[in-house]
C-alpha cells in the first residue's frame, strides 16, 4: 500500500518476511547470519551488495524500525542504538576531532551537559552555549573551527523553541551541520528534516516506545552523513538489540494515537494549571500565554505531552507536592502512557549549578509534567490534591 499518510506509513513498513508468511515480523534473535558462498561474504565486507552480516551491524528487526523512522522523519538513512544518549553521543562524534568547536543551546538534557562539558573537552573539542532564544547569541557564536550545532527543541524542561528554518540557514551560511534533538516531539508533531535539519535524533525509550519497556536510540539523516555515523557506530559498538527493535517498531505502529492524546491531556492539564491560585507559572508550547506559541504552531501539529509549572513556595513546596504522589508515578522517565511527575533540579538536572538551571528556566519549585493516557478528569484531579498537599 503506498501512502504518504504518517499512521499507514507506521504501521505498514515491514521487513520481509519469512517462508512461513508471519503477519507480525518474527524477533531474529541471532548474532550472526550465515553466509551463501565466498563470493557473497566478500560482496557484503565490502559493501557491494546490502544483507546482513553480524548484529551489531545490522539485523532484520533494527533494519524494520529504522526504515520507518526514516520515512516518518523524511530521512534518507538512519541508525539505531542502545539508548537516547548513546545516540547524542554517536550523532556528534563521527564530526568532532581534537580543535573542533561545537555550538549547543544551553537547555539541554542534563547528560548531554555532562558530555558537552566534561566528556568532548578530553579530546580537546571546545564548546560555545548559547541561550535558544538568544539570536544575537546564534549569530555571534560561530568560529573558523565550528563544525557543529546542537538543539533541543522543545527543550527539556523549559519547553523554549527555536526557529528551525531560521538556525538551518544560519548554519549553511557557515558549512556547519545541524543536529536536532527531536526527543519531545516525535516524527508526528515535528519534522527537522522539513525546516533543513541535517542530523536527527532520538531517545526511542521516551514517546516512541511510549509505556516504559525499553531503552533504545535513533539517529537519521542524508545517506552521506550517516554514512559516517555508521563507520562510527560499527566500530565502536551502541547496537541495539534485536529484541529492543521489535519492540520499538511495533511502538510507532501506535504513536499517531497515542500523540494525539498525549497533547489533548496536556494541553487540558496546562489550562487547568493556569487557573490555580497556587501555581506560579505554566509553560506548554500550545497555550495561547506562551510566548513561542506562533512558532509552535509553524514546526509543530501539536504542543507535544509535557507540562512545566512553577509552585508557589520555592523547592519545599516542590517536595511535598511529590512526596503527596499517589495516583501518578514519581520518575525521571517521560513519555509513558503513565502521567509521571519529576522534579528537575533534584533528578535529571542536578549535576547543574543553581545558576545553570536557572539560566534555562529551572528553578527549585519547578515540576515536569509528562501527560500520559489517563482520564484527563482523573490526572487533573490527582495534581490538584498534589498542589493543595
Amino acid at each position: 500500500m503506498k501512502s504518504e499518510n504518517f499512521e499507514t506509513i507506521a504501521v505498514r513498513t515491514q521487513a520481509e518476511r519469512s517462508g512461513f508468511r508471519e503477519h507480525s515480523a518474527p524477533i531474529y534473535m541471532t548474532s550472526s547470519f550465515m553466509f551463501e558462498d565466498a563470493e557473497q561474504a566478500r560482496a557484503l565486507f565490502a559493501d557491494e551488495i546490502e544483507g546482513n552480516i553480524y548484529s551489531r551491524f545490522s539485523n532484520p528487526n533494527t533494519t524494520e524500525f529504522i526504515q520507518k523512522i526514516c520515512k516518518l522523519e523524511g530521512a534518507e538513512d538512519g541508525i539505531a542504538t542502545a539508548s537516547g544518549m548513546s545516540a547524542i553521543f554517536t550523532s556528534m562524534m563521527p564530526f568532532l576531532s581534537s580543535g573542533d568547536h561545537i555550538i549547543v543551546s544551553r537547555s539541554v538534557f542534563g547528560s548531554t551537559h555532562q558530555i558537552v562539558t566534561q566528556i568532548l573537552p578530553r579530546w580537546g573539542i571546545e564548546y560555545t552555549y548559547v541561550d535558544i532564544l538568544d539570536t544575537v547569541g546564534w549569530e555571534k557564536a560561530f568560529r573558523k573551527n565550528t563544525k557543529m550545532v546542537f538543539v533541543e527543541t522543545p527543550s527539556n524542561p523549559a519547553l523554549d523553541m527555536i526557529d528551525l528554518a531560521w538556525l538551518s540557514g544560519l548554519c549553511k551560511s557557515h558549512n556547519v551541520l545541524l543536529n536536532v534533538d527531536n526527543c519531545f516531539a516525535t516524527p508526528y508533531l515535528q519534522k527537522p528534516i522539513s525546516f533543513g535539519a541535517d542530523i536527527v535524533m532520538h531517545s526511542a525509550t521516551k514517546f516512541i516506545d511510549g509505556q516504559g519497556r525499553t531503552i533504545g536510540g535513533v539517529i537519521v539523516g542524508k545517506k552521506e552523513i550517516i554514512a559516517k555515523v555508521r563507520f562510527f557506530a560499527r566500530h565502536t559498538g551502541p547496537s541495539m538489540a534485536p529484541m529492543t527493535a521489535w519492540i520499538l517498531s511495533k511502538s510507532l505502529e501506535t504513536l499517531a494515537v497515542r500523540m494525539d492524546r498525549h497533547c489533548q491531556n496536556a494541553l487540558a492539564l496546562a489550562r487547568f494549571l493556569e487557573t490555580h491560585p497556587k501555581v506560579e507559572k505554566v509553560i506548554y508550547p500550545f497555550l495561547e500565554s506562551h510566548p513561542q506559541l506562533e512558532l509552535a504552531k509553524k514546526q509543530m501539529r501539536l504542543g507535544g505531552g509535557i507540562v512545566t509549572f512553577l509552585v508557589r513556595g520555592g523547592i519545599e513546596a516542590g517536595r511535598k507536592f511529590l512526596d503527596a504522589t499517589e495516583g501518578l508515578s514519581f520518575s525521571a522517565n517521560l513519555g509513558d502512557t503513565r502521567t509521571i511527575v519529576t522534579h528537575p533540579a533534584s533528578t535529571t538536572h542536578s549535576k547543574l549549578s543553581d545558576e545553570e538551571r536557572a539560566a534555562v528556566g529551572i528553578h527549585p519549585g519547578t515540576i515536569r509534567v509528562s501527560a500520559g493516557l489517563e482520564h484527563i478528569d482523573d490526572i487533573i484531579s490527582e495534581i490538584d490534591r498534589m498542589i493543595k498537599a
